[in-house]
């Protein structure tokens, strides 16, 4: 099929695909906008269809590189974290769009509709705590010296203390926050040829490591500084004595509360969003019924909120000032050039449409079982791919296939078949 041609600023309405030809269109778009230089950012309305899509995308485009960023799968303002594995995926994934024109990159970023609206920690913070080198990689001295500075980084004559790089010809000392150890990093021209730690007492280098990538713990900074800005923050947004609460006082001690993810505002003065790390040029799809997911979420969290405010041990945030409302979320989305691939849509031209297939079901008991797929077969002229779920179930339907008369070749992949 022909894809829309898509500019910034407007949104060009496709109906949704039927089957999996949403993952086939998705991944065409993806590969044109990746030849372009553009970034891909699908949000779903299901986050079962995120999940798919990412699956789907890589069948039909190997080469993409696709990154989910993945809901907390916890309710707002529950009293327990999400998963550690969930944390780490997220700031991987906010670290891979940052990414994006190195191997580490990714092409498409699928977002659930509900977990594009969570506010997020700025760009700033990711730059300041997350960290990705390997051998034989190339790198960009004067990008990692603006990322740096960007994060608050010092730049100091000898490493030390965390915080701190320092740059004299080919090696670049660093050590990362949070980390127990600093790195350098030898380069020879514009690639990494080695990466070693070493002590910042003798400034003497210790054991080899094949790579450095160190995302940090939460997507919250812990430090005296961020420490002190909560608790500021605190008292000036929350209401009732800050003493009484358990989350105020842990804070001032160093201990993360469980649940403080819903109090991520009070790290910072101010908030990012989704948007603010996919940048300007980004080509966003909005897939399926966006607004009545929005709507669904923006109710449950009311309702959570009401019930659960007034609790002097556990003062809650407005949802405000946790979430994008559906229309905040158009308008940041809005200077970006959008898909929308919704049902119902009509009026769109025929070459722009993927056509169902007709029932081809197995009639059980009949004389040819495959009867309507032979009629299919002979009626198209099309080639017929069938799919199976594992090389085992492959040959099951093989062997189906050969009691009927039918005697297909076997692939091992998409391109394998196109060829």
């Amino acid at each position: 099929m022909e894809l829309p041609k898509l500019a910034h600023g407007k949104r060009f309405t496709l109906p949704r695909p039927t089957g999996s030809a949403d993952a086939l269109l998705l991944a065409q778009l993806g590969e044109r906008e990746k030849a372009a230089g553009r970034p891909t950012t699908i949000v779903t309305a299901d986050a079962n269809d995120a999940q798919r899509l990412l699956d789907e995308i890589a069948f039909f485009a190997p080469a993409l590189r696709c990154a989910l960023f993945p809901d907390w799968e916890t309710l707002p303002y529950d009293t327990f974290s999400p998963h550690q594995d969930l944390i780490s995926e997220r700031l991987a994934t906010l670290w891979r769009i940052r990414q994006r024109d190195r191997e580490t990159g990714a092409d498409v970023v699928l977002v659930p509709a509900t977990t594009a609206l969570y506010r997020l920690a700025p760009p700033s913070f990711l730059a300041a705590y997350t960290f990705e080198f390997k051998v034989k990689q190339r790198l960009d001295e004067a990008q990692l010296k603006a990322q740096l500075t960007l994060a608050g980084y010092s730049h100091v004559t000898q490493v030390v203390s965390p915080g701190e790089y320092a740059v004299r010809g080919g090696l670049i000392d660093l050590f990362p926050m949070g980390s127990n150890v600093p790195y350098r990093v030898d380069l020879f021209d514009d690639e990494i040829d080695s990466i070693r730690t070493f002590d910042p007492d003798s400034q003497r280098s210790l054991y080899p490591v094949p790579e450095v990538r160190l995302l940090p713990g939460r997507e919250f900074p812990m430090d005296d500084a961020a420490r002190t800005r909560f608790r500021s923050r605190w008292r000036e947004l929350l209401e009732g004595d800050p003493t009484r609460s358990r989350i105020y006082k842990d804070m001032g001690q160093g201990i993360a509360t469980a649940g403080i993810e819903y109090y991520l505002p009070l790290f910072f003065e101010d908030t990012a969003t989704v948007f603010d790390y996919l940048g300007s040029d980004a080509t966003v799809v909005l897939h399926g019924d966006l607004e009545a997911a929005f709507q669904r979420f923006w109710q449950d969290t009311r309702e959570r909120h009401r019930l659960l405010q007034g609790d002097p041990d556990r003062p809650i945030l407005p949802p405000e000032a946790l979430f994008l409302s559906a229309e905040q979320f158009y308008t940041l989305g809005k200077p970006h050039a959008q898909l929308a691939l919704r049902s119902g849509v009509e009026d769109v031209p025929d070459s722009a449409l993927f056509q169902p297939l007709a029932d081809l079901a197995v009639v059980r008991g009949a004389e040819d079982p495959l009867a309507r797929l032979h009629a299919h077969i002979r009626s198209t002229a099309q080639r017929v791919l069938l799919l199976a779920e594992s090389d085992g179930r492959r040959e099951s339907l093989l062997d189906f296939l050969r009691a009927s008369q039918l005697n297909p070749p076997a692939f091992d992949s998409l391109a394998e078949f196109q060829a």
